[in-house]
């Protein structure tokens, strides 16, 4: 017979005072802040935000005449703009260093099964999010860029500022990061019984509306760059479908995986 201790939970006597909570909080956004630190001073060696901002201008300057330039139009655009380009390139670079944080301070209040589920999340979580700004950085940019040029008057420069270049390619980066992250948040509903695979797939319709109204809103006014965003998301709705049904078999509480055997 097996022993009653062993039913017992195994969280039990891993309650945490509250302050003890807040200053395990702190010492992860400390140690996230030294990762991201130390990412900057990388960073700033090699490629150096210069290399950077040449890195990011690649898209647009493909599309400009060839001894043509980006302008800075502010007195400290030239200094303050790589340096927000060096924070952001370090913060993506850092992003599995902080998803690690994140995790050690969730974990201990965690069951063993929903820590095999949090795992593989997180590991896709910032791939996705990498993949959504690659697909900006070589894809979207060139065809937007592309698009917009062919409506530039023969007598009309374009020349634009690096300071709103980098903020616009910025709010894409986060858009598409985000976007990037809708299997992530239909497997999370699902676990959460918030919502059925099969509510899921009757919302497929009304999704499909959903990502287009978020991609003209959170992009710029060109077809390219609205159907570059909802057309990914929409393809993840259904990625996130299926891995909403393999996550809960694969994740299932054990006396949950047993009482459906029996059935």
């Amino acid at each position: 017979m097996s022993d009653p201790k062993d039913s017992t939970d195994e969280l039990a006597g891993t309650e945490q005072p509250f302050v003890q909570h807040l200053m395990e909080l702190r010492d992860r956004l400390l140690y996230g802040m030294a990762g991201l630190g130390i990412c900057m001073a990388l960073l700033a060696i090699w490629p150096g935000p210069s290399g950077l901002i040449d890195l990011i201008a690649v898209p647009i300057r493909a599309h400009m005449p060839p001894d043509a330039k980006l302008i800075a139009v502010g007195v400290f655009s030239p200094f303050f703009v790589p340096i927000k380009v060096l924070a952001m390139a370090a913060l993506l670079l850092s992003l599995p260093w902080w998803m690690y944080q994140i995790w050690a301070f969730v974990a201990p209040g965690l069951y063993s099964h929903e820590k095999r589920f949090a795992v593989p999340l997180i590991v896709l979580g910032s791939l996705l999010a990498y993949v959504g700004i690659a697909f900006v950085q070589f894809f979207v940019l060139d065809k937007m860029f592309g698009f917009i040029q062919q409506f530039t008057p023969a007598s009309v420069a374009a020349t634009p500022d690096i300071a709103s270049y980098v903020e616009a390619i910025l709010s894409l980066y986060l858009a598409f990061g985000l976007a990037f992250q809708v299997p992530i948040v239909v497997v999370l509903l699902v676990k959460m019984n918030m919502v059925s695979v099969k509510q899921l797939k009757e919302f497929r319709g009304y999704f499909i509306v959903v990502a287009f109204i978020i991609a003209a809103v959170v992009t710029p006014p060109d077809v390219i760059s609205q159907l570059a965003l909802a057309g990914p998301m929409c393809l993840l709705y259904e990625v996130g479908i299926w891995g909403a049904q393999w996550f809960i078999k694969s994740t299932a509480a054990p006396e949950q995986t047993a009482e459906d055997a029996a059935k």
